[in-house]
């Protein structure tokens, strides 16, 4: 006997058991990526918190011309991303303005905004697997037991894994772009009335939105095309609806795709594009392709987080409490697995193709960048990218979605397991913290934002904050971009927020 049934469970109303899917989407991966909330930002991140928070505080309505105004020097360095741009301002005014309404660093609300992405990625990712799996209406009823597992699965993806890894680096942007891809499968497989010519309109213009986005969000089109296929195939043939809704999202995508393209061809002929939406195709993408289809997998990324620490990770409070917080979450999700609408093994691998489509297609992006292709020669398999953002949280699917096929009777262990991951990985993001922050720019980034926080307008404050940027200049002595977008950004913060430079003393 099934062990669902095996238990006699009390009624339960089908929206409760929604409501605790959404609770363990929330809190799951709030628990693992709770050690990093401290964490230090880097790379731009360490003046677009201030320069973004300084411009847009007061106008926010000015994001879309600065973003729109700035797309012509962006093309000629080889992306186009106005939109991704408005979104990645938009977070961090976020952070900026809740650490200025609540005297935080900014540091810390820059992390918390980036938890919300991934809590909306977790979320995203259980409404795909119940888009794809579910034959009838997704809330007519009971969630089916991937409400249970998948939460846990995909925060055991949230892992450091390296200064380029999403849980360390845009992390809300890219969270939330690949809430974006999954979201946009999910959508379609649910399409089910008419396309009218309204709609019809919408799609068109939604297609040339995804487009506009950035190279992540490229990926939603075709994962849709797979996700649409798979379940009129596999689950249900009646999807009519969803192929003419497919389609009119692809007819708003390619002209602006095809044509962007082009024009970065025009402009990187030459090699002198940013490396970073730059393609480089050749004998190393081949090789990287292989690597990044596995490089989301937990005990890798783990490798990568703890690499340069202590040999034994140290088992302290912080893994204890989320062993019991994840396993008190474990306890109520098997409790509401005899209530939660089983799966069939057609379902699952249909789910499971679905997924590894998605772990496929962000592997080959990330492994067409050069930099990817460098960490890959050096070993470093399971370091984090921006193509990580989509691989762990669709390998969290597919893993999830073949243990339901071979385990049907033993979701229990499922739950076991992807609880025990999660907190490994919670560990391995404690390392990655205790790492970063004995290193000096770390520390130092962390004085500056106190500074702004307590923003003091007398001169022993002044004398401070002069005496911060005399360090940092010292320090980036060599990065003439550095120097000035260190000035740049934080006097535009230290305007907006006292009416006054951030070093007011005569500078060198």
């Amino acid at each position: 006997m099934p062990a669902q049934a095996a238990v006699a469970a009390p009624p339960v109303s089908d929206r409760r058991l929604w409501r605790r899917a959404l609770q363990r989407s929330i809190l799951v991966p709030l628990v693992v990526l709770l050690p990093l909330v401290a964490l230090a930002p880097t790379a731009d991140h360490r003046f677009n918190l201030y320069w973004h928070g300084g411009l847009f505080r007061d106008h926010p309505l000015r994001i879309v011309g600065h973003t729109l105004a700035s797309v012509p020097g962006y093309l000629t360095l080889g992306n186009f991303r106005p939109l991704g741009r408005m979104v990645e301002k938009a977070l961090d005014l976020a952070a900026y303005t809740l650490g200025d309404l609540f005297s935080v660093p900014v540091t810390v609300t820059f992390r918390l905004v980036s938890f919300a992405a991934a809590i909306v990625l977790t979320i995203v990712a259980v409404l795909l697997a119940e888009s794809v799996v579910a034959p009838g209406r997704l809330f007519a009823g009971a969630p089916s037991t991937l409400a249970a597992t998948v939460p846990f699965a995909a925060g055991g993806g949230f892992v450091a894994a390296g200064s380029a890894s999403p849980a360390v680096l845009f992390g809300g942007l890219y969270l939330l772009s690949a809430a974006l891809v999954l979201g946009v499968a999910a959508a379609i497989c649910r399409v089910e009335r008419r396309i009218g010519w309204c709609r019809a309109g919408l799609l068109v213009l939604g297609g040339a939105a995804l487009a506009s986005f950035n190279e992540i969000a490229y990926l939603a089109l075709p994962l849709a095309t797979v996700a649409v296929v798979v379940r009129r195939r596999m689950i249900l043939r009646r999807s009519a609806a969803a192929v003419r809704a497919l389609a009119f999202l692809w007819l708003g995508f390619l002209p602006v795709f095809v044509a962007v393209r082009l024009v970065i061809r025009g402009y990187c002929a030459a090699g002198e594009c940013y490396r970073g939406s730059d393609l480089a195709i050749g004998a190393g993408a081949v090789e990287a392709v292989p690597v990044r289809v596995v490089a989301w997998l937990p005990p890798l990324m783990w490798r990568a987080a703890t690499q340069g620490g202590p040999r034994t990770w140290p088992v302290g409070a912080v893994t204890v409490l989320a062993l019991l917080v994840l396993g008190w979450l474990a306890w109520r999700a098997a409790g509401d697995l005899p209530r939660l609408r089983p799966v069939g093994r057609r379902q699952a691998y249909g789910l499971a193709a679905v997924a590894l489509a998605a772990v496929a297609l962000a592997a080959t992006l990330g492994s067409l960048n050069a930099d990817v292709q460098a960490l890959v020669a050096r070993h470093r398999w399971g370091q984090g990218w921006r193509d990580t953002a989509v691989t762990a949280a669709a390998g969290a699917v597919l893993l999830t979605a073949i243990l339901h096929g071979v385990l049907r009777r033993r979701l229990v262990a499922v739950l076991v397991l992807a609880t025990l991951v999660a907190t490994v990985s919670t560990a391995a993001n404690k390392s990655y913290r205790d790492q970063s922050a004995t290193r000096a720019p770390a520390r130092l980034a962390d004085r500056i934002a106190q500074e702004m926080a307590d923003f003091d307008r007398t001169p022993a404050g002044d004398a401070r904050r002069c005496a911060l940027r005399t360090e940092f200049r010292a320090r980036y002595a060599d990065s003439a971009f550095s120097l000035e977008r260190f000035d740049q950004s934080l006097d535009v913060a230290a305007k907006q927020q006292a009416a006054m430079p951030f070093c007011g003393l005569a500078k060198p």
